[in-house]
């Protein structure tokens, strides 16, 4: 299936994109590690290192694609509802919904 209408009709195969446990597990790293650069740059005042948070996010993400699922990360062809699906997975793993 390659068109959504929706991100609810997509979450459910962004989940099924995600079953290793160890690829779930990088991606809320990754996300973790979004925050605390986004917190850092906020206490130092220096923008210049946002560069490093979709670095961060994105890194941990792929290497659970290529290495663990052995799939292409839906951001290459879902970009946005890939997003949304990175924090909704992260959030969704912080109220135990998913489990890493």
């Amino acid at each position: 299936m390659t068109g959504f209408s929706s991100f609810r009709e997509f979450y459910p195969f962004y989940l099924g994109e995600h079953r290793h446990p160890v690829c779930r597990r990088l991606h809320f790293a990754g996300s973790l590690c979004v925050l605390a650069i986004i917190v850092v740059v906020i206490a130092s005042g220096r923008l210049a290192w946002l560069w490093l948070a979709p670095v961060a996010g994105y890194g941990f993400a792929w290497i659970g694609h290529f290495v663990f699922e052995k799939n292409r990360p839906a951001t290459f062809k879902h970009p946005f509802y890939s997003l949304a699906g990175d924090w909704v997975m992260f959030f969704d793993v912080l109220r135990g919904k998913v489990r890493l």
